[in-house]
């Protein structure tokens, strides 16, 4: 059974947050938009895992997804590689002791941007899919 308000309510926040990481895109904020995708990926196991009744804290993809599949949920080896490539951003993408020289920022470009966008894109529409099933509604 799904919690549907439980559920709404985190994938709102992951969907927001990865408009507000496109719109980091847009401006050039690229460190801010890895660090943004990640989180709205975060959001979305989250919600998933709460409305599915479990509880779901601490801020790594991996341990998230390991929590989708104690569930009995398949997770694609695609959906892996997305949660193992946004977990990477958490740390060196806001904080500037994660470097041993300069800030955050200068170690981000379009092509870095693009491949976190489209990892968290992954995620969220995994999340969607998951979410139908337990519905009993066919994917979109």
């Amino acid at each position: 059974m799904l919690d549907e308000r439980e559920f709404h309510r985190w994938l709102q926040q992951a969907e927001q947050t990865l408009r507000a990481a496109e719109w980091d895109e847009q401006g050039q904020f690229w460190n801010w938009a890895c660090s943004k995708a990640e989180q709205a990926a975060q959001y979305a196991v989250k919600g998933l895992l709460r409305a599915l009744g479990v509880s779901a804290f601490g801020h790594s993809l991996h341990r998230l997804m390991e929590q989708v599949e104690a569930l009995g949920i398949s997770v694609p080896p695609e959906i892996w590689q997305s949660a193992y490539a946004l977990e990477r951003e958490y740390i060196p993408s806001r904080y500037a002791d994660a470097y041993p020289d300069g800030s955050p920022y200068e170690f981000y470009d379009a092509q870095r941007t693009a491949a976190c966008l489209e990892a968290a894109r992954h995620i969220l529409q995994f999340v969607r899919e998951v979410a139908n099933r337990a519905r009993g509604l066919a994917a979109p």
